[in-house]
């Protein structure tokens, strides 16, 4: 069985989406009609851009996710997945992949989850750090014991957890988790606190954006960061996305439970090649590939 997975933020690169737009009209017609629902061409950032540019939030997250959606309508008839994942925003790349966002509504999301992050990231220092060579249990027992606002964010793969929270309180955690044997506690270059209680003032204005959009049955279940199983029900899945700035990302949870599902191989769909290397060592047996045209 085939699962396509699709990238978050931090996968975008200058001059992305570039070769599909000048090589399929089917690209082209969906990145100017891009331009239209955001109000400014986000085709000029993407392909003539510098990186800094394609730092601004209003710009990264729906650059990621056209480079991603766009390429799986390039494949045509050759994108035939089982199931999909998406790493945070990736999600909302998958969801319209398998048919339950259209375009549109999936772009217009994206770019108010965009914007309420901003201001979320606004309203209070935050910010977020990788840890690497810890067990999860220790991460997370560290976090619980330290003072202020820390969690385990993103469980990106055995030995490698995102924390996010209050700047302090994820500093003293970072000189914790050294003290207690981790490789490496770094500060990660973000804006905020995502997927911690920080983000809860953007995720109260994007659970009231999706309330308001049509969700389609899928094609084929999505395996949700929150829950890390199989849902197809439109009502769940709703829930799952309105719950998903606040909750952890559980990659590694995800993608043993779609292996354990019948997945064999698994298809970046979109820029960049991180969650293909994730995979392999969450589950070394399996095949892990970028979509080529």
């Amino acid at each position: 069985m085939k699962a396509y997975i699709f990238p978050g933020q931090g996968a975008q690169f200058s001059g992305m989406g570039l070769d599909l737009y000048q090589n399929h009209s089917v690209a082209q017609e969906l990145f100017e009609q891009a331009n239209e629902i955001l109000g400014f061409s986000i085709t000029d950032i993407m392909f003539e851009g510098s990186a800094e540019d394609l730092k601004q939030t209003k710009v990264t997250q729906p650059a990621i996710f056209l480079h991603s959606v766009i390429l799986s309508k390039v494949l045509g008839d050759a994108f035939r997945p089982d199931m999909v994942a998406g790493h945070s925003l990736g999600e909302f790349s998958a969801l319209v992949a398998n048919g339950t966002l259209s375009f549109e509504d999936g772009l217009k999301l994206v770019s108010k989850r965009a914007m309420a992050m901003q201001k979320a990231c606004e309203v209070a220092p935050s910010t977020m750090a990788a840890v690497l060579g810890l067990e999860d249990a220790v991460v997370e027992s560290v976090c619980q014991e330290t003072p202020g606002i820390v969690v385990a964010a993103n469980y990106n793969c055995p030995g490698q957890l995102v924390i996010s929270g209050e700047v302090e309180a994820v500093t003293a955690a970072c000189e914790s988790l050294k003290e207690a044997g981790a490789r490496r506690a770094l500060l990660l270059p973000v804006g905020g606190a995502f997927h911690s209680p920080m983000m809860e003032p953007a995720r109260e204005e994007l659970a009231a954006a999706i309330e308001s959009t049509t969700f389609n049955t899928p094609l084929c279940p999505i395996y949700q960061n929150v829950t890390t199983t199989a849902v197809s029900d439109t009502a769940e899945i709703q829930k799952n996305l309105m719950a998903q700035l606040t909750a952890p990302v559980k990659w590694t949870q995800s993608v043993r439970q779609m292996v354990a599902d019948g997945a064999t191989s698994f298809l970046e769909v979109g820029p960049g090649k991180v969650l293909q290397g994730l995979v392999k060592k969450i589950e070394p047996a399996v095949e892990a590939s970028s979509a080529d045209l």
